[in-house]
């Protein structure tokens, strides 16, 4: 059969960072369709929806993307009109207002069921911490217990955790350290589970959006902290988003934000990505997160360790497997294929080192009298 011009392409831009059409190696391309070619030409959005469609087959698709981003093969495809169009949309709209906020989260909705197994006892959906960790639960309380030290939680004080997730870190602090803790999510599962299993202790669950006026009411607090949420916020609201985390702080008060970075400043997120589990979503690169605090925080810590998400989405993919295995998975096969891309792309990016970070980053009101020590 003669290669199409499209195939032709493909193979030689893929063949760029060793990955071969139908080779031998783990992370060489099975193509069972060959509209693949055309599709894969589109970048990041037509590569996963190929896959999807179970247009080709990689048996490790984490070092497939590993290889491409590595390569920069992502900067080789061509502009499409959908991407033209988000760009544009970025630039004028602010996509991720309130009103659109539900939105922007609502695959969390998608079923506790999923997220118990794939994420464990810990409940976590965000990178664990792994120095010397034996396993994912323990990666994950060792990255609680390293925002609470971090944060120098004391015994009566009050946290505002912004993006709480299934509530697991507010659980943790309260249990351990003593604290009373104020959790906002928008997500309605999220805030029915983190509702049950903080029953009983010191913290509150609120429905509702950052901005949302009952927050700065439940305040004021000590301390403060946003694990993986600042991704949903988008460059147009970073600053709304850090002066309300300074508003409900003293002067002598601390802001603990973790989240995925990106190298260089952006405005949209990957195609991919947006249009099936994040919409509007996008990554802070540095500059933004500098520009969005000034005269607001004084930066006293910057931890990378973007490698290690690399490992927690391994474990997130090792369990979904199994859970996709058993009886009580009952999605279908496009569910369970674009699951299974969503978590070993991710991987893939992290372990590329020059796409996706990861970052706990310090912020103090007013500096830290005598110098903040790191913590790791």
């Amino acid at each position: 059969m003669v290669a199409t011009g499209s195939e032709t392409i493909a193979r030689e831009i893929l063949g760029g960072a060793g990955i071969r059409i139908d080779g031998d190696a783990p992370w060489d391309i099975r193509v069972h369709d060959a509209r693949f070619y055309a599709r894969v030409l589109e970048g990041s959005l037509g590569m996963g929806e190929s896959y999807v469609d179970g247009w080709w087959d990689c048996p490790r698709v984490d070092e497939l993307i590993s290889r491409i981003l590595v390569a920069e093969l992502d900067k080789k495809t061509r502009l499409t009109p959908d991407l033209l169009v988000a760009a544009t949309k970025a630039r004028v709209l602010n996509m991720q207002r309130s009103s659109r906020a539900y939105e922007n989260v609502a695959h969390y909705d998608v079923g506790n069921e999923l997220f118990e197994a794939m994420l464990g006892p810990s409940m976590a959906y965000s990178c664990g911490y792994w120095p010397g960790a034996a396993g994912l639960q323990e990666a994950q309380r060792q990255k609680f217990d390293l925002i609470c030290r971090k944060l120098a939680l004391k015994k009566g004080e009050r946290l505002l955790d912004i993006g709480c997730g299934f509530g697991t870190l507010a659980r943790h602090a309260a249990e351990n350290y003593g604290v009373s803790v104020v959790g906002l999510t928008i997500a309605k599962e999220q805030h029915a589970y983190a509702a049950r299993i903080c029953g009983g202790l010191p913290v509150e669950i609120l429905l509702c959006d950052y901005r949302d006026p009952k927050v700065l009411r439940a305040g004021p607090f000590d301390k403060a902290v946003s694990v993986g949420m600042i991704e949903h916020v988008g460059v147009k609201n970073y600053r709304r988003y850090m002066e309300i985390a300074a508003s409900v702080l003293p002067d002598h008060g601390l802001f603990l934000l973790q989240c995925i970075g990106s190298c260089v400043s952006q405005k949209h997120g990957d195609r991919w990505l947006t249009k099936y589990f994040y919409p509007n979503g996008m990554l802070p690169s540095p500059a933004d997160l500098s520009r969005a605090t000034e005269r607001l925080f004084i930066l006293e810590d910057w931890h990378s360790f973007g490698s290690d998400y690399d490992k927690t989405l391994m474990a997130w993919h090792e369990n979904f497997e199994l859970y996709a295995q058993s009886d009580a998975f009952h999605y279908d096969e496009r569910f369970h294929r674009m699951w299974r891309y969503y978590l070993l792309m991710l991987a893939g990016a992290f372990r590329s080192r020059n796409k996706n970070q990861l970052w706990q980053v310090v912020f103090a009101k007013k500096g830290v009298p005598g110098g903040y020590v790191s913590i790791r």
